[in-house]
Order: C-alpha cells, then structure tokens, then sequence
C-alpha cells in the first residue's frame, strides 16, 4: 500500500457565523511515501489540527485529505500517532506499554517479540522493558512511546510535538533516537514542531506555516545527509536553513 499523504484544498473553520474562527488552510499539499516533513510554524497556527484531520480524528470543513489514494473519511487504523503526552498505562511495564499497541490490533505478542527487543535496543530502553511508567524519567517515557507508536511498523506516522515538554538535553537525545528508528523503517513522517533547529534536523522537506489561519507560506527541501549529527548542524548549509526560516517568522512578527 502507498502512504503517499495529499491535501487536496483543505481548510478547517471552526464555530459559525460571527463566531466562526478560521484556524487552517486552504492548503495543498503532497507528502511522498517515505519522506519526514515538518509543519513548522508558530502555537495557534493551526498545526495541531491539520495533523488531526490527517488522522481522521477532526473533519475538514472544505477540501479532502488522501492518504495511499483513499480519502479519508474517519480514524486511520494503519497509522502510528503521537502527541506530547504520551498514552503510556501506568499499571503495565514499559514492554507491556508496547505490547497493547499489538494487543489492540490483534497481532501475537509472540511473534513480534524480536521486533520489541529491536525497537528497544534502537532507542536504548532495553534495561527499563520491566519497568513501569512511573519509575522512568519524562524522556525515558517519550523514548518508550515512541517505540509503542511504531512496533506495528505502520507506514505513516503522525507526530503532534511529541518533544514538547523535554528539556533541551533530553529532546536532542530523542531527536537522535527518533532519526535512527525513521531512518530504519522509512515510515512518512509529519512531524509538528515550533523549534526550527529541530525541524531541519530531522526532515528531508519542511513546510513553514504562517501565523492563524496557518497556510504554507513555503516548502524549504533539506537536502543535507542523515544522520544529522553535530557536525552536519554546525555547516553552513545547516545554518542557511535555519536563517532562512528565520526571515520568514520574522517578516511575520513572530520572532
């Protein structure tokens, strides 16, 4: 199946009348199977809810989102998603967390075991599988839902700021983690953030969004070598990016 993602004209207003308020769009957009796409842009820009109409959760009030040629009309099953905070139960352990997301889909915890200790071993968690939420710092438990959202192997992978809320040591050790799982599996990625660095870090294209209501005001590709490391943040090149991105918020007031 292809998980190529297409926005066809959608926008999302929500409210009526003199209460209406215009949150997104009209946008369009084609995301290609196997790229990881940021959607760049400042809080309030209506990131958030193009990510939930991609996921079905949240209708368009115009326009149409296809992913893989299909239109999507309700909850995609064949997605993983990932908010800020994370769905992690406090009552299972860490490999027991990523075990519902098999359990919920009816797949044998047995036959993916060896996928679980991979996923593990790829975000460094493989000494924690028997802990509980509860005993593991705020990154430790990003790390394990990050593994959780993706140990199905789904093809599109839908990630709402899931660094949010880390401090800047734990995101960039994420930000590592989460480039080497997408560089393993080639899932296609969007990826919503504020943080500029992080979007050029990770993506091989990024969508800078405008202030409310959010449309793209450019695609920028990033045409720079994975794994991003730190010698790859500190080129030029990098830097150009950034500065780039930059102009735009700044045009805009926003930075």
């Amino acid at each position: 199946m292809s998980h190529q993602i297409e926005f066809h004209g959608v926008k999302k207003v929500f409210g009526e009348g003199a209460d209406a308020v215009h949150a997104f769009g009209p946008v369009d957009l084609t995301i290609h199977q196997g790229e990881f796409v940021s959607l760049l842009g400042p809080s309030g820009c209506g990131k958030s809810t193009l990510m939930l109409m991609t996921s079905g959760l949240l209708e368009p009030t115009e326009g149409q989102v296809v992913i893989g040629g299909k239109p999507v009309n309700g909850p995609q099953t064949d997605v993983g998603i990932m908010f800020q905070d994370n769905t992690l139960v406090p009552w299972r352990t860490v490999r027991g967390n990523i075990e519902l997301q098999l359990e919920m889909r009816g797949l044998s915890t047995a036959e993916y075991s060896e996928r679980v200790d991979q996923m593990l071993a790829a975000v460094h968690m493989e000494e924690f599988s028997d802990r509980h939420p509860y005993e593991l710092s705020g990154g430790m438990q990003q790390r394990a839902a990050f593994c959780q959202a993706m140990v199905h192997t789904p093809g599109t992978m839908l990630l709402d700021e899931p660094l949010g809320k880390l401090d800047a040591m734990t995101r960039e050790r994420i930000r590592s983690d989460l480039q080497t799982l997408w560089m393993q599996q080639r899932p296609t990625v969007i990826f919503v953030t504020h943080s500029i660095e992080e979007a050029f870090q990770l993506s091989t294209k990024v969508a800078v969004i405008t202030p409310r209501p959010g449309c793209i005001e450019r695609i920028i590709d990033v045409d720079l070598p994975f794994p991003r490391d730190f010698e790859v943040k500190s080129s030029p090149e990098f830097s150009a990016h950034v500065r780039e991105a930059q102009e735009i918020f700044r045009s805009y007031g926003v930075i």
